[in-house]
């Protein structure tokens, strides 16, 4: 145990928490919010795949099963009237990569329950003036749609009232009983009540939305990739302890191995630092005395003529 003390210490002790916590994250939060994502988008898709094969039915069918379940997208009937000077604006819709409205109006039914319709989008291409919005055809009508949930409020953007119109930012049957002052009957769907959304050349049809497309999406990949993360960081984790170990133990087994002994070589004999000339051992005998250099005979003045003019001595 005490090979793994060095864990204890402040730098390795973070990296622990870090690792920790980014594959607890990973299992717990990003790969299922994608796994998620995945389940819901396909569920989606075979609602609408379903919705596609099967025959539509009369809404109130739907509204006389407060239970039902999954009828989002289900194709629906209804015989009624549109209710004048009930038309609500939806904003910040975008038709052909332009600016549009959504067009909201009630449709009441024989027996008195009243639902909401979308009506489809209606295009503003400057962006800053609102299109000219034609009435609802007067009279009974029958219409045919698909069934949607209501979408919920947006913290923080409230009704207003604008260029002569109502407007919301959002398709919520409650709040929107609040600003027609009409209660709205949602329509079964197993969450939020939901509305009828108006499809192609119906009575007082705009451009409806398109059907999403029938593609799951790359959440199933992106989860799968996050559960591989949350996987290898441990991994790597025990991988860095490891090296660490056994970088130790190398160290430690460098530490313990004896030293090799240097030979000894023959006795130093000092030399002369310029010429390499053994010095002579010193001797316990004092030095002899040098030989005394003779003195030369003192040179006479013939001496110094003849080395002058080359004459020889006399």
């Amino acid at each position: 145990m005490r090979r793994l003390t060095f864990l204890l210490r402040p730098s390795w002790a973070i990296l622990a928490i870090v690792v920790a916590a980014f594959a607890y994250l990973c299992f717990t939060v990003l790969a299922p919010w994608q796994l998620g994502k995945n389940i819901s988008t396909s569920h989606r898709n075979n609602l609408i795949a379903d919705s596609v094969r099967a025959a539509p039915v009369e809404v109130t069918t739907l509204l006389n099963t407060p239970n039902a379940k999954d009828t989002e997208w289900r194709r629906v009937t209804a015989e009624g009237s549109y209710v004048p000077g009930s038309t609500v604006l939806q904003r910040l819709q975008r038709l052909d990569d332009k600016p549009a409205y959504g067009v909201l109006t009630e449709f009441r039914l024989p027996d008195g329950r009243t639902l909401l319709v979308d009506r489809g989008l209606l295009g503003a291409p400057d962006g800053a003036h609102l299109p000219v919005v034609a009435a609802a055809p007067p009279g009974a009508v029958r219409i045919e749609g698909r069934v949607r949930k209501s979408e919920g409020t947006i913290p923080g953007k409230e009704p207003m009232t604008e260029n002569g119109y109502r407007q919301v930012y959002s398709i919520d049957t409650t709040q929107l009983s609040t600003v027609l002052g009409t209660p709205l009957t949602g329509i079964p769907t197993g969450g939020p009540g939901g509305y009828v959304q108006l499809g192609d050349g119906q009575p007082g049809a705009f451009t409806p939305e398109a059907l999403p497309q029938l593609d799951a999406g790359p959440y199933l990949s992106y989860g799968l990739q996050w559960i591989a993360f949350g996987v290898m960081a441990p991994l790597g984790l025990g991988y860095f302890v490891y090296a660490e170990i056994r970088e130790r133990r190398r160290e430690r087994g460098t530490g313990e191995t004896p030293s090799t002994p240097v030979p000894a070589g023959p006795p130093h004999t000092p030399t002369d630092s310029t010429d390499g000339v053994p010095e002579p051992a010193p001797t316990d005998q004092p030095p002899e005395p040098a030989a005394a250099t003779p003195t030369p005979p003192p040179r006479t003045n013939a001496d110094r003529l003849a080395d002058r003019y080359g004459g020889a001595r006399r």
